[in-house]
């Protein structure tokens, strides 16, 4: 099961499982531990061209999707490994973005779910 995404500045509970933080640059301010991480997959990040094109404008939110999901198509195993821990547990994507409606995290789960669907 995927949680909700959730915000590096929240702190971690006991149901959130196996948690991943998906984004390329630490969260400013925050500790390590304080995250209480199982992985920090920077692969999955958005790439910095993206990251800037995209600029948190909910405008242009179906077109990063589109072009986030294919950086993301070049990544089958990381993609799989995921998955794998979503059907076996609770995962629960981090990230540091202020917007927590239009961010990376979001349309990362939205793109494993899908291949959660189609497998």
């Amino acid at each position: 099961m995927i949680a909700p995404p959730k915000r590096a500045y929240e702190a971690p509970a006991s149901g959130d499982g196996y948690r991943v933080l998906v984004d390329r640059m630490w969260p400013r301010g925050v500790a390590r531990q304080a995250l209480s991480l199982d992985a920090w997959r920077k692969d999955l990040a958005p790439s910095a061209a993206l990251r800037k094109w995209f600029a948190h404008d909910p405008r242009k939110w179906d077109g990063f999707k589109g072009r986030y999901f294919g950086e993301l198509d070049s990544h089958p195993e990381a993609i799989k490994d995921l998955v794998r821990q979503a059907r076996v547990g609770r995962l629960t994507l981090v990230y540091g973005a202020k917007n927590e409606k239009f961010n990376n995290a979001v349309a990362l789960q939205e793109y494993l779910e899908r291949h959660m669907r189609s497998q």
